[in-house]
């Protein structure tokens, strides 16, 4: 069994399903060598002509020349827009485009000067480029397909996997369309040194140029190209194929060629093969060789309301009303203007719409060429559709599905598998208009994807957004968390110098306290101190005492009989001298202690001896007083003044100058009767000072304790 290559060498063609035989209607046009038409005054620029969005460069008023650079961009499908000729950009605004819908789309107006005047150019030696810098260069140029589809022509050329077979399509079988049959003829040179480009990127085993048998002098002349050219003999030959449409789309010459099928949603690569238009491998030759960009195509101008039908050069971006009028057009209301072929191009809504990279015919036909528009009938179920397709789809599953507006059940019958070629429109005896009805279904499911995709991205976005939410709240409470730890450590560390500290106030504190004591232990034998002035009352009150005793005792000493005024005058000034040495006393140990010295030293003990020993004093002093009024009252004496000052300034008498109790053996004689007014009147005073001081020490001995 031969192998693929000896198949290829051999010449060996399979057969394609379906397809139909169209009148051809080519002679009108491929008579005559590809002229120009003069250079039109109006060029409207699309921005996003192929690929990715751009971004314009250039601003209104700004000048261009012929083949500047207009955009720039960075995405693997981008391709650059050059400028068509030199002149002056009037306007970017939007404009009616080149599609079916007429949807308007961002586009640069470009005023002509005449002068066609072209930017610097850089011309390259193929040998000194390496494969990056020429695949750089053509995506430099915006080569794309010029078979239609315009597919950037870039990433076809740095495929993923090995390539075994390049295809260059040669085969242009739709009706009236002439402009590869032209270029084949005019241009073979360049078109093999495209070819040489091309395999010096891909290195293939083998490459076949597929030319259709109604082209007779094209097929020569690419076979005389091939003969000059440096490329080996053995691996580049022109194959040509039977004539019928489609067999120029790109999976049915892959299996009129090979035999092989590519399956449902893949691309040929994955076989090992690419296909390239022959507009395209000019287009490769002319920016590597010469610099040029794509900024110009082969156009066919045909049907029999043209008055010169031909091919001609036409840059991209002038406005089919220009074009048309350049070759004798006159426009009509009902004459249609179809771009493309009869078969797969669609009628234009408005002739003010720029010309593109893959727009390869303007067709301009008669009433005797096109038939008139008739209503559409209820399909008949007659199956020509199916035995016409060349995809082996099932048309009238797809055209139930689409009519009804059931496009997910349309794509399970693989609609996205159709070419749109037309041949079920072509045969169906019911004028249904399939390829509309696809065409619709393909929008929807495309525009389905596209808000699927955009639904898809807002999910990831809104999903990206929590969670960067809860990494910055993660990150937040870390930071809390490390803070806190932080201050704990702070205040461990700070709560260890507080303890030492307060641990060396505690030792300085008892320090002092103890340096205290014994500055209070020093200083006892002298007077009591501020700090315990419950011991300097005691003391003041044991002072009296002693004093009331010393008083009491001179008294005893002398018999009672001779007791008179001047012994009581004696013993009242004795108890006013021990009662100022106490004051005295006081006084000193007041001024000797300072004034910051703390009350609180003085202890709960400290204030319970202080008080039991002035209650011991007060009973003693009362004890012997009342001794002391006993002795005067069995000596006859009828009061002693003094002594009841004295009571009454220690608290033992009530503060009303009321006598003592009385023995109940003693006489009814009244106190002091014996005492003249004076000496009683003295006593009364002395006593109200006593009573006075007792008083005030009292106070100051409640105000130490609160």
């Amino acid at each position: 069994m031969l192998t693929l290559l000896e198949q290829l060498d051999k010449g060996v063609l399979w057969q394609s399903p379906g397809g139909i035989h169209p009148p051809q209607f080519k002679t009108l046009s491929n008579q005559s060598a590809i002229a120009r038409l003069p250079l039109a005054k109006r060029f409207v620029v699309p921005v996003p002509l192929v690929g990715e969005q751009a971004t314009l460069t250039v601003s209104v008023g700004d000048t261009v020349l012929k083949g500047q650079v207009l955009t720039e961009g960075s995405g693997f499908t981008y391709l650059p827009v050059h400028a068509p000729t030199s002149g002056k950009i009037v306007a970017i605004e939007q404009h009616a485009t080149n599609h079916p819908s007429s949807l308007p789309t961002l586009s640069c107006i470009i005023e002509s000067d005449g002068q066609d005047t072209w930017c610097e150019l850089t011309t390259s030696n193929l040998a000194q480029l390496s494969k990056a810098e020429i695949l750089g260069k053509i995506k430099q140029a915006g080569i794309a397909g010029m078979g239609g589809a315009a597919f950037p022509s870039h990433v076809k050329l740095n495929p993923a996997s090995e390539i075994d077979l390049v295809i260059i399509n040669g085969i242009e079988c739709e009706p009236y369309i002439t402009s590869d049959d032209r270029l084949m003829r005019d241009h073979s040179d360049e078109i093999i040194a495209g070819v040489a480009i091309i395999h010096h990127l891909l290195s293939p085993q083998r490459i076949i140029i597929a030319i259709e048998d109604n082209k007779p002098e094209a097929a020569h002349a690419m076979k005389a190209a091939i003969s000059r050219s440096s490329l080996p003999q053995d691996m580049v030959r022109v194959t040509v194929i039977p004539t019928k449409y489609p067999s120029g789309g790109e999976k049915q010459l892959i299996q009129i060629i090979t035999g092989k099928e590519v399956p449902s949603g893949a691309i040929p690569a994955q076989l090992g093969i690419v296909v390239h238009n022959v507009g395209t491998a000019y287009a490769i030759q002319d920016a590597i060789y010469h610099g040029k960009p794509l900024i110009e195509r082969v156009v066919t101008l045909t049907g029999e309301h043209i008055g010169h039908p031909g091919n001609y050069w036409i840059p991209i971006g002038t406005t089919v009303a220009d074009t048309l009028q350049s070759v004798s057009f006159t426009t009509s209301i009902d004459q249609k203007v179809i771009v493309g072929g009869p078969m797969m191009g669609y009628a234009l809504a408005d002739l003010d719409v720029p010309i593109l990279k893959g727009t390869n015919c303007l067709l301009v036909p008669s009433p005797n060429e096109i038939a008139p528009d008739v209503d559409e009938k209820a399909c008949i179920r007659c199956g020509e559709c199916a035995v016409a397709c060349p995809a082996l789809l099932l048309p009238q599953q797809l055209f139930w599905h689409s009519k009804a507006q059931e496009y997910d059940k349309a794509a399970s019958f693989n609609l996205k598998d159709c070419i749109e070629c037309g041949c079920c429109s072509y045969v169906c005896p019911s004028d249904i208009p399939l390829v509309e009805y696809y065409r619709v279904a393909k929008s929807a499911l495309k525009t389905a994807a596209e808000e699927k995709r955009q639904a898809e991205q807002a999910k990831i976005r809104f999903e990206a957004r929590l969670k960067r939410l809860e990494d910055e709240k993660n990150a937040r409470e870390a930071k809390a968390k490390e803070a806190a730890a932080k201050r704990q450590a702070n205040m461990k560390a700070s709560d260890k110098d507080a303890v030492a500290a307060a641990m060396a106030r505690i030792a300085a504190k008892k320090a002092q306290t103890e340096s205290h004591v014994n500055s209070e232990e020093a200083s006892s034998s002298v007077a009591p101190t501020a700090a315990d002035p419950k011991k300097a009352a005691v003391n003041a009150a044991i002072e009296r005492a002693k004093a009331k005793k010393a008083a009491q005792a001179n008294t005893s000493s002398v018999p009672v009989a001779t007791n008179n005024a001047e012994d009581d005058k004696k013993a009242m000034i004795a108890a006013a001298v021990a009662r100022a040495k106490a004051k005295k006393a006081a006084q000193e140990a007041n001024a000797t202690s300072p004034q910051e010295s703390e009350p609180t030293t003085v202890t709960a003990i400290d204030d319970k001896q202080a008080r039991v020993a002035l209650a011991v004093a007060k009973a003693k002093a009362k004890k012997a007083a009342l001794q002391h009024v006993t002795q005067q009252d069995d000596a006859g004496l009828a009061s002693p003044i003094a002594d009841t000052a004295t009571l009454n300034e220690l608290h033992i008498l009530p503060t009303e100058n009321k006598p003592a109790e009385q023995p109940a053996d003693c006489s009814d004689q009244k106190p002091g009767a014996d005492l003249s007014p004076e000496q009683i009147k003295k006593a009364k005073v002395a006593a109200a000072i006593a009573k006075a001081k007792a008083k005030k020490l009292a106070q100051n001995a409640e105000q130490e304790e609160q």
